[in-house]
């Protein structure tokens, strides 16, 4: 490792830090997990990218690549090997005011690119999490408040600057390497770091945004008439349904509905969300209209010892009344985890299941189990937790891996059907033969 660190030195740009450093403490952790790499290297460029990757080849270590840094999992970090962590490859640019392209850094947030493209009236639809980096939301799909209307964040990718296994850069869009760009847009971070991404955005107004909050007794008929109405509802309504929050009284915690109506016509946003009102007893209705770039939240750092597990799933409109029937059982349960059930459908469904290596296109929700604090508790819920998938498992199928906290082969196998992942597998052995890029839901080399 010694010489290949002194060749490092002597090609790298950024910063190289290593432990005993004063910024090592910092660098070292994703925002979920510690870790304690040999060293993590900071680059200011593609090129300093390509030295990091072919020192940690070259040096036989774990690589791990950071964007934002929020995977469940802990992708971002490892111990004893390299951390690229993309933060300073942040530039956020509109090339093309006419088409609305906009060309943005692998390490830059959502938080960043909203706040970028705000004066332009531009945005692009991504995820809900304002410090999530664009990277790893995107490359494994991309839900949030606008995926009704324009989709996934990977399905508004225009191209891709790669540095590949091999330490060379390659470009990515529909016309070159199009194979590539078809596995990168759902098969993570398997085929190389992402430098630059070109995105299409959508001109945007303010939206109405906010939550409407009903009593828990009132959970079953306000959940089936929530789902029933987003089938119908216009596809500028995208909205999230929160049962048992643990913070407001778990399994008595009142029904929140989050929703976005994408638009600033109050006539519009009325007649869309007006019929929720009416699905209950409203306890609290804070519905206004907003900037976009207001609707993401700040995401959390927990404190240390704290653990954060979540589970997902996706169902099919045949599946929801059965589904929402055993979320509406599990949540009123003592031992009932905080769930989020999504609504998707819209814009994503419209996209060819085998067009991108995302394979969920016609599930109409998506729904997340979140499970935290310190590790006892964590590891003491898991049995009941396990029993509550058992209860939910004939209704669901698949896994969105920008939710799920493990990756075994299980978890890989979910999340993409066997076709998909044959195909990807092709396009690894391609693009990263010896498997560098590991520290994912790993696809292997075929």
């Amino acid at each position: 490792m010694s010489s290949a660190l002194d060749t490092l030195r002597r090609d790298f740009g950024g910063d190289i830090i290593e432990p005993g450093a004063t910024q090592y403490a910092a660098v070292s952790r994703s925002v979920l997990v510690a870790g304690s790499p040999a060293v993590v290297l900071r680059p200011k460029s593609a090129d300093d990218v390509r030295a990091g990757v072919r020192f940690a080849a070259a040096a036989g270590l774990a690589l791990s690549v950071r964007g934002g840094g929020h995977g469940f999992p802990g992708f971002g970090t490892n111990d004893g090997g390299v951390v690229i962590d993309l933060g300073e490859l942040a530039e956020v640019e509109v090339t093309d005011k006419e088409r609305h392209l906009v060309r943005i850094g692998g390490g830059a947030t959502w938080g960043q690119v909203a706040a970028a493209l705000a004066p332009h009236g531009l945005a692009i639809s991504s995820g809900d999490t304002r410090s999530v980096g664009v990277g790893g939301l995107t490359l494994t799909g991309g839900i949030g408040w606008k995926v009704r209307k324009y989709g996934l964040a990977l399905d508004n990718l225009v191209s891709v600057e790669v540095v590949t296994a091999a330490g060379e850069v390659v470009q990515a869009s529909a016309e070159h390497n199009p194979e590539l760009f078809w596995a990168i847009r759902g098969g993570g971070g398997n085929f190389g770091v992402v430098t630059t991404f070109e995105f299409r955005a959508h001109p945007t107004t303010d939206v109405f945004f906010g939550k409407i909050t009903f009593p828990a007794a009132e959970l079953p008929g306000v959940l089936r008439g929530w789902a029933d109405h987003l089938r119908t509802a216009p596809e500028e309504l995208t909205s999230i349904a929160l049962l048992a929050n643990p913070f407001a009284g778990g399994p008595e915690a009142p029904v929140e509905i989050h929703l976005a109506f994408d638009g600033d016509d109050p006539e519009a946003a009325a007649r869309a969300i007006d019929p929720i009102r009416r699905l209950g007893t409203v306890i609290d209705d804070d519905v206004v209209l907003r900037p976009y770039a207001d609707t993401l939240e700040e995401g959390m750092t927990p404190p240390p010892g704290f653990q954060v597990s979540t589970r997902s799933a996706f169902v099919d409109p045949s599946s929801v009344p059965g589904a929402l029937d055993a979320l509406a059982e599990t949540a009123r349960s003592e031992r009932s985890p905080f769930i989020s059930v999504r609504s998707v459908g819209g814009a994503v469904s419209r996209v060819a299941d085998d067009a991108t290596a995302f394979p969920h296109r016609q599930a109409e929700l998506m729904f997340v189990t979140i499970t935290a604090g310190p590790q006892p508790v964590v590891e003491a819920a898991r049995p009941g937790l396990d029993a509550i998938w058992g209860r939910l498992a004939p209704y669901v199928s698949g896994i969105y891996a920008n939710f799920h906290a493990t990756a075994t082969e299980d978890d890989v196998a979910a999340i993409y059907p066997a076709q998909t992942y044959r195909r990807l597998a092709t396009v690894k052995r391609q693009y990263d033969p010896a498997n560098l890029f590991a520290a994912n839901h790993n696809v292997r080399p075929q």
